[in-house]
């Protein structure tokens, strides 16, 4: 006889305890998230826990191209299409730089994906130098700012993509954008300098800084920031864009196999 070790109490499961032949799994009641032990559980926070102010830092300058920066606005949408946009959760924001720095749109302008997507395709091209120096200092000083819909004590993430050396120093800036706080990623393609990368991301920085030669790989960046701005936001907000996502790249591999 297999004995049921739930209704026995031989295990070790915080909240609920799930019975299958000679063994048992752990679940957790509504509203709350299996650790990654397996036994014990944790609260589910939703709400303004999963809130998020992200500001993208755009890098419009001539070496991009217009067919790559199309690409670059496929990259920005696919990483809102991961977020929850509301007042309560996610708020977006969009900067592009060349030779001079325009904020397309601040945040919370925009209150749901569908308008932030429509505004990030409409963007044109700026077309001119790169000073990413300039576009670091207006993100701390501007674009992060309560007047330009920054929320008080929701996590700052800003993401900035270049194609190219910056025309500008950029020390400072990078320095005072991790010194205020803020979740700093950076992603490069073409001939984006690697040191300069480095200095603009977070700590750890191997985890917060990616570099591809070729545009067109850019989307693959993507999947990896969507998931590295979710999981540490909230788990339980992501558990559902997780399953998502492998749902979707599942039928991507199932589509390319036929």
């Amino acid at each position: 006889v297999v004995s049921d070790l739930c209704a026995t109490g031989d295990h070790d499961c915080e909240q609920v305890c799930v019975s299958t032949p000679g063994a048992y799994k752990c679940a957790c009641k509504e509203g709350f998230t299996l650790n990654n032990d397996g036994k014990t559980c944790s609260a589910c926070s939703g709400g303004l826990g999963s809130a998020l102010d992200l500001v993208f830092l755009i890098d419009g300058s001539k070496s991009v191209r217009p067919e790559n920066f199309d690409l670059v606005k496929k990259f920005i949408n696919q990483i809102v299409d991961s977020l929850e946009v509301s007042d309560k959760q996610a708020q977006v924001g969009l900067v592009q730089y060349s030779s001079s720095v325009r904020q397309e749109f601040p945040l919370g302008q925009f209150k749901n994906k569908k308008d932030i997507k429509a505004a990030v395709k409409k963007m044109s091209y700026m077309e001119k130098g790169t000073m990413t120096g300039q576009a670091l200092k207006y993100l701390v000083d501007s674009s992060f700012s309560v007047i330009n819909g920054a929320r008080p004590g929701v996590p700052k993430v800003g993401i900035v993509f270049t194609d190219g050396r910056s025309q500008d120093y950029i020390t400072d800036a990078a320095k005072k954008a991790k010194d205020s706080g803020f979740r700093m990623f950076a992603v490069g393609v073409g001939n984006a300098v690697e040191d300069e990368l480095r200095e603009i991301a977070s700590e750890p920085v191997a985890e917060h800084y990616f570099y591809t030669a070729d545009f067109r790989t850019i989307s693959k960046i993507g999947k990896k920031l969507q998931m590295k701005i979710c999981v540490e936001e909230d788990p339980c907000e992501c558990k559902s864009i997780v399953k998502f996502q492998t749902k979707v790249e599942d039928l991507i591999n199932s589509l390319q196999q036929k």
